[in-house]
């Protein structure tokens, strides 16, 4: 099942993104390290390094190629992802706050939580500082066992993201068996009005673009919408006297076959 790789931009903040400058690259960083080899391509894969570029604060729970050839040969791509979501904690742990944790045990809210599949607190992970200087990993979920460790300490770039080896995957009830969202299974109309680009939603849905736009979701897809005042602005044209054929090119320009997450726009 395809992951859904969109990416909805608001165009009067273009200016503004368009500045943006990548923090740090999670496939660079990792490239220098071939035990991980299979994660970097795994994260590459499911589009997860390039949502990990764009957090100001991170921290990223690696995988060596053992255990994540292991993860990897027993599900698809779709459920993979859902697993790394589980893996990206947005937060900063270096080893020493990992020892530095109030009251021995904390939850951190991870990538997977803000995909709206994890219901509950299945998005968060237990970090807990054990005994004998051992830190577990596990599920938020109650009853859930602490059945990862830290192993050791891979790069970080303080405070901006830390990268840490764990024994084996996190594994929330239910995570290794719900899909990731596909293109058809999202309502991009519903999703242009609720950003307050109902005139261009309007225009994508009359002109049949819409079609174009979500059929080309599958491979990536990138929207540069206008909002609702960007098409009272002086020197607009009236939309009303463009031929179809013409709102239909206007519509095309606004989008690019590629996905483009928030902050991988820069000069």
């Amino acid at each position: 099942m395809a992951a859904l790789r969109y990416s909805l931009l608001l165009s009067f903040t273009l200016s503004a993104l368009v500045s943006t400058v990548l923090a740090h690259n999670i496939t660079d960083i990792l490239s220098g390290f071939p035990e991980y080899s299979e994660f970097n391509k795994y994260l590459t894969q499911t589009k997860l390094a390039d949502e990990i570029n764009t957090r100001q604060t991170i921290t990223v729970l690696a995988l060596n190629n053992g255990a994540m050839s292991a993860l990897a040969a027993k599900h698809p791509l779709s459920v993979i992802k859902n697993a790394l979501s589980l893996l990206v904690v947005l937060d900063y742990f270096d080893p020493t706050k990992l020892h530095q944790i109030s009251k021995g045990s904390t939850l951190s809210t991870t990538l997977y939580q803000t995909t709206g599949n994890a219901p509950g607190n299945l998005g968060f992970v237990n970090i807990t500082d054990l005994q004998g200087g051992k830190v577990g990993f596990g599920s938020a979920a109650p009853g859930s066992k602490l059945e990862s460790s830290y192993t050791k300490s891979v790069k970080q770039v303080p405070y901006n993201i830390s990268i840490l080896e764990i024994s084996q995957p996190i594994i929330a009830p239910g995570i290794l068996t719900a899909p990731a969202p596909t293109p058809s299974s999202v309502n991009m109309t519903a999703l242009l009005e609720k950003a307050g680009c109902k005139t261009f939603a309007s225009l994508l849905q009359t002109s049949g673009v819409i079609k174009m736009y979500q059929s080309a979701a599958d491979k990536g897809l990138t929207i540069f919408a206008p909002n609702d005042e960007a098409f009272k602005a002086a020197g607009v044209p009236d939309l009303s006297k463009l031929t179809n054929a013409e709102v239909v090119s206007l519509l095309q320009y606004h989008a690019t076959a590629s996905y483009s997450p928030f902050g991988s726009l820069k000069n």
